[in-house]
Parts: C-alpha cells; structure tokens; sequence
C-alpha cells in the first residue's frame, strides 16, 4: 500500500463551509491491487452491502419478464451454419497445419442499452468494419482504427432489452411513440453529444433508470410485451445478418453472438457471452436474464437448442467483479454441486475470458502470495459499483485448483476450462493498446480526465467534485495531492484482451472447433503467440526440428487437452510412474516489446489443501533459470517515464524449453499452463499523463508487464 502526501490546493473564490468539505487529501490511498485492504474502500463496500441488505440496488433483478422458448429464426441456409446436434469434432487437417489466430469475441454497439446510454452510435456492421481494418468514429467525435485487422470478430450486444433504448429514443420509430419512450427521445441527437458534467449526468441516469423502468413497464402491462419483443427479435436479426454479411471464410471469420447479463442481488457479476458456431439455424430471440437470472437456466436453453440442432458455447467473464459467485462450490440453489450441474457446465463453457478492460481474472495477490506477476491490472470492484468483490470464488485459477478436488470426488470437472481474452468495448472498436486506450464507455471515458489518468483542474473541477458529492456521488471523485481524479472503477481498468485459437484456418468451422477443444489462449492485447504440449515421448530437438510441432501434435497433447498415464490408442497404463515433457514455446508481436520470461503454472491438490507454484522455463538473453527460486535473473529491462522508450535489446523475439516437473506425482492430478510475460512498458494512464505533461497519477501502476496465457492441460493419474 503507498499513502500519499497532503498538499492542500484549494480555490479562494469557495467559501470556507465547501472546502472543509472538498479541500482534503485522503491519507489512504492503493494501488488497485491493494485495495482489498484500504479502509476507505473496505468501509464504502460495508455501506453499499447494509444499504442492498436483502434486496438488490437493481430494481426487478431477478424478475421474469418474458418466457423461455426454442423457436427458431426462418432463415435460409447460409454455407456456414451448423446442423449437427452434437459438438463439433476435431477437424481431419493435419495439427501442423494449425496457425494461431487473433480476434475479440466481447464487442457492444449502439444495440447494447449502456452502449446507447454511453452516446455509442456505430452499429453491428461498424463494428466488423472496425474489425477489418476501417476507421470508425468515437461518440466524442475522434475515429479509431486498428493498426492490423482483426482474424476474427463476434458482436455481443447486451440480450436485455435488446435494441429497445435505441428504439425509444429515435423518433422515426413506432416504439418511439409509447409514453415509456418520452424520457430517451434524442438522447443521441447531435446537440446532445455533449461531455460536459450536466450531459454525462443524464446519461448515467439513463444507464441506472431504463432497465428497471422497462422491467415494471412491461410487467404491469403498461408496454406491450409482444411490441418489446418485436424490437429485441428486429436487432438479433440485425446483428445476425450483420455477421453473415462480413463473413469471408478464409480471410475474416465473424459469429453470430450475444451477451446474457444476469447477476446476484449483491451485483455479483454472472455475465456470459452465448457464441453460435453457425447461423443456418439461431433462435429468434436470445436469452437474457429476464428469461432468467440464473445460468443453470441458460445453459439448459442451450442443450435444447443443441436438440435442435443449434450449436452454442458460452464464456463467462469478469469473474473478478463476482462477489465469489462465478466459481463457487455450490448451484443457484445453494446445494452442493452434483454431477447433472458439473456435466452440463462444463459441456457448455468450455472456455472463460480472464482478461479484458473490466480487469484481468486469472489471480489475485492475495491468492497467490508466492506469484510475482499476480497483481496484473486487478480490477477489484463488483461490475458498476464502487463495493469490493470478493476474491475467493472470482478467479480462475482458484477455480482451477476446485475443479480438480472436485474431480477427485468422482464427478465431471466443471472448471476444466481454457482462457481466452477480448475486450468488452462498448463503442464497437477493440480496446487492447495501451498507447491509443479511450476505455470502453464512449462519450463516458473518452477524455483522460473521464478515465481517471489526468486531474480536473480549475474551477470547472473544484465545481463538479462540489456537485457530485452533493448529488450523493462523492465516492465518484477522488483528491490526490489536491488534484481532483476520478475515482471507483474507471482508473483501474486495462487496455485488454484479445481470444487467441490455434486454427487450421480462418472459418466458423475451423476457429468453433479450436473453441470447443479448448486450444485457445489469451493475451492482454499485443499479438504474442504461445503453445504448449505436453507428452512421455519428447526430446529436446523438438524445440528446433522442421517436425517438432507435427511430432508434438501426434505424441501428446496440446493445450486444452488432458495428459492421462494410460496409453489412449491401447487403453494400457504404459506410461505408469513415467514422467511427462512439456514443450513450451512463445513468440514476441513485433509491435509490442520483446519477451522477458517464459513460465509454466501448476496446481495440484493433495490431503493437505490446494497447491501451486509458478515456474520459470525460459529466459530472455539466454540467461539460466535459478534452481533455487525458479526465476530468471534480472534483465535489466526499462521504461523512461518521461517519454515511454524501452531498452528493446534487452528482450527475446523468442522463448522456448523442453521442461519436465521435478516434482511430478504419476498418481497425483495436476495442471499446468503457460504464461509469458514481455518487459515492462508504459501503462496507459501513464501514455495519457505524457501527452498531457502532467505527472502519472501515483496510486495506478506507471507501467506493465504485457502477458499471454495459454490454456491448461490436465493430467489424470487414472
């Protein structure tokens, strides 16, 4: 934790009653990694949990508004859907022939009601020509473009109320002229695009209000619940036919997709996106949480759908903001989970996104004490509050660790995920730089000051602070020093992720079943590439052979997979007591920074308690791993904050090793994946201090480790 020291800045022209109530330093400031432990923070959250005491602060959270169905859409056939009821098997293509490919599967448009509230007008089909490489505009008038096209892109607007915010506030529309829709009427007309503190008022009142206006509306009977229904089927088809027009199998690969919104009443954060492998077949209206508000419900209209040919995958993410929901041990009900839950989870999430801009969920400090690199832009917050999420039950790796105690109990894993990351941008532009990051919600963050990076000077600053906390939304500011900065989420976010598949080639088909068998990895947004294989036969000229990979494909498995002691094609334990190899390999992206280390993760469970351990395999430079601590020494890797130049020659363009366990157990289950970490560079608040000419703020980190993760193999002694 660093404190932060007092100096008092404060405007005469204020009377002295306002700056005893504005002009003083907090004391307790962290880093976002800290923050479980700030008093301030601790005690907001302790007021937020008394004041939502048995009731949530979302008005009709879990109130079913609509009835689940399996209809389907009455489309015609397109060369890319899916007919098969069963998941997709693994394609015939030699593995060799596999390339990693980059896209975003977590994109919102103007379709999305928090999109539309952020001033967010570009629709599905801007979003895919973002993805292409085009320019598109920012709510706050700037464009945005890639600086390479994306492989593969999925629009996942928000199911809720799918497009109705939209409807209700243009005028031209039929929906417009319901009394429900008078509030929203030109909130997006160019007179109202403004960021000024009144205009951003409004549209976060918008953002709190719709959805529970919506929810009674509709429920009394006020708003027709068919017209509802008509808005939310005419933008799923939209967006549907938006994915099947960019669709160009073999150069850019699109899914028709969306988002299913549910949370705890507590706001713990249960979001998934639901992933289409086709569109010959879709329902004709998505499931959202006012189907439903818990997932077991989703993933069931999933298997029905699957009965009928429709073949999805679901990925929850931000598990970090759950509160310890997304990977608890026990179901909606409270009951301890059985095999029909760990069976049907797992067969539809497969994967998980553990980093976007919301956060990084694969590990927390506090869980893992003895990993250097597990405070990587933490994100600590419940989704759209200011109140703590609790750790345990939040990330991924613990969740790791669960699912094999619960595989040792004799039923299905349901954590025997893979990782992928996307973005969770809601203007339709992927947000993975860290030079050109705007966040993620429009006309909401697209200044410095809006994100938290720079203070709000002047007057104006000194006004709106008054205003703000005035209006009860004082947790929302924040002084430092005596400046003025935006507090709560916002500065904590990343400018992350990207989903990763390694493919046979670009297509629905190809990348779908890459999804499906899990040999998928994230990065926090350069293009770095990972594998990982595991097998009993390697050798060390497998790194450097002209067949390495094809031989590592034929006599082991690759990430996603399971590593059993039992010989799969003779059923025979041959490799009883054996020790396994594991390849692993990473390549730097050319326009990020080079490669400092190259790590395999391993956790593992034994009578006493969950384990793990991070290890260094490669290190850059050619240095030698320390025996005694696992770690590579120190490369000498800098960043000169003044401008952000690194010292590149420090890096690799490439790492890789042939490492087996020193302290593998043959009757022990165990997983391992890859991690690797590149050398530090400019965070992008700090980017944003620097064009400013300001100092970076003290309590955000002034730099980065970017990293890539690969998903996990398991071994099973059995």
């Amino acid at each position: 934790m660093k404190t932060l020291k007092f100096r008092a800045s404060c405007l005469a022209v204020i009377t002295m009653g306002l700056l005893l109530a504005s002009c003083s330093d907090d004391p307790n400031l962290s880093l976002p990694e800290d923050l479980h432990a700030n008093e301030r923070v601790i005690a907001a959250t302790a007021d937020f949990d008394a004041q939502s005491a048995g009731q949530s602060i979302v008005r009709g959270w879990n109130v079913k508004v609509f009835e689940t169905e399996t209809e389907l859409l009455l489309r015609e056939q397109s060369p890319s859907a899916t007919t098969s009821s069963k998941p997709p098997a693994v394609s015939v293509k030699k593995p060799i022939e596999r390339k990693a490919y980059f896209g975003d599967l977590h994109v919102h448009t103007t379709y999305s009601f928090d999109g539309y509230a952020f001033g967010t007008l570009a629709t599905p089909y801007d979003a895919y020509r973002f993805a292409r490489g085009e320019a598109i505009a920012n709510p706050a008038g700037f464009n945005m473009q890639l600086t390479r096209p994306m492989d593969f892109y999925a629009v996942t607007d928000h199911a809720m109320f799918l497009g109705v915010v939209k409807a209700a506030a243009d005028t031209s529309t039929q929906f417009s002229k319901n009394e429900f829709s008078a509030p929203y009427h030109g909130l997006n007309a160019p007179e109202n695009m403004g960021a000024g503190l009144l205009s951003i008022l409004n549209r976060l009142n918008t953002f709190s209000s719709f959805l529970s206006e919506a929810v009674t509306q509709t429920t009394s009977g006020k708003l027709d619940r068919d017209e509802v229904l008509g808005v939310v089927r005419s933008a799923w088809r939209d967006s549907i036919d938006a994915a099947d027009q960019f669709n160009d199998p073999g150069r850019f690969t699109t899914f028709a997709a969306y988002e299913y919104t549910s949370s705890t009443a507590d706001m713990g954060n249960l979001h998934r996106n639901v992933i289409f492998k086709g569109t010959g077949q879709l329902p004709r209206e998505p499931f959202s949480r006012f189907h439903s508000v818990n997932p077991e419900d989703l993933w069931q209209w999933m298997d029905d759908l699957r009965a009928k040919g429709v073949e999805s995958l679901a990925i929850p993410h931000n598990s970090n903001g759950s509160n310890g929901q997304m990977f608890k041990l026990a179901d909606w009900a409270g009951d301890p989970l059985d095999e029909a839950y760990t069976a049907q989870r797992i067969r539809n999430e497969p994967i998980v996104e553990i980093t976007q801009i919301k956060g990084t969920s694969e590990t927390h400090p506090v869980l893992s004490s003895r990993d250097e690199w597990a405070g990587f832009e933490i994100m600590p917050y419940r989704i759209a509050t200011s109140a703590l999420s609790q750790m345990e039950g939040s990330y991924a790796r613990e969740a790791l660790l669960n699912g094999i105690a619960l595989g040792q109990q004799g039923i299905t894993n349901p954590y025997q995920f893979g990782f992928i990351g996307s973005s969770d941008t809601h203007s339709a532009a992927s947000q993975n730089k860290e030079s050109d990051f705007v966040s993620k919600l429009g006309l909401i963050s697209s200044t410095g000051e809006q994100r938290g990076s720079l203070p709000q000077t002047g007057l104006s600053g000194e006004m709106n602070y008054l205003v703000l906390k005035a209006l009860g939304r004082g947790n929302s500011r924040l002084r430092i020093n005596g400046d003025i900065y935006t507090a709560g989420a916002a500065p904590t976010y990343g400018a992350s992720g990207l989903a990763a598949a390694w493919a046979e080639e670009n297509t629905r088909e190809s990348l779908y079943g890459a999804f499906r068998r899990k040999e998928v990895f994230a990065t926090s947004g350069p293009r770095m590439q990972i594998r990982l294989f595991a097998g009993f036969g390697f050798d060390e000229d497998m790194l450097t052979a002209a067949d390495g990979i094809e031989r590592a494909y034929a006599g082991g498995v690759t990430m996603g997979g399971v590593l059993s002691a039992v010989n799969p094609a003779g059923g025979e334990a041959v490799n009883a007591g054996a020790t396994p190899s594991f390849l692993v390999m990473a390549a730097a992206d050319a326009e990020s920074a080079p490669l400092q280390r190259l790590q395999v993760v391993k956790g593992w469970v034994d009578a006493e308690g969950t384990h793990e351990a991070v290890v260094d395999v490669a290190c850059a430079g050619g240095a030698v791993v320390n025996p005694d601590t696992n770690r590579c020494p120190d490369n000498g890797a800098e960043v000169d904050i003044r401008n952000c130049a690194i010292n590149a020659e420090t890096g690799a363009g490439q790492l890789s090793a042939l490492w087996r366990d020193p302290e593998f157990n043959p009757n022990q289950r165990a997983f391992y994946y890859a991690r690797v970490i590149e050398n530090p560079t400019c965070r992008w608040s700090t980017w944003d201090a620097i064009r400013a000419g300001v100092a970076p703020r003290p309590d955000l980190p002034s730099t980065v480790q970017e990293r890539a993760w690969s998903s996990p193999i398991h071994y099973l002694p059995e």
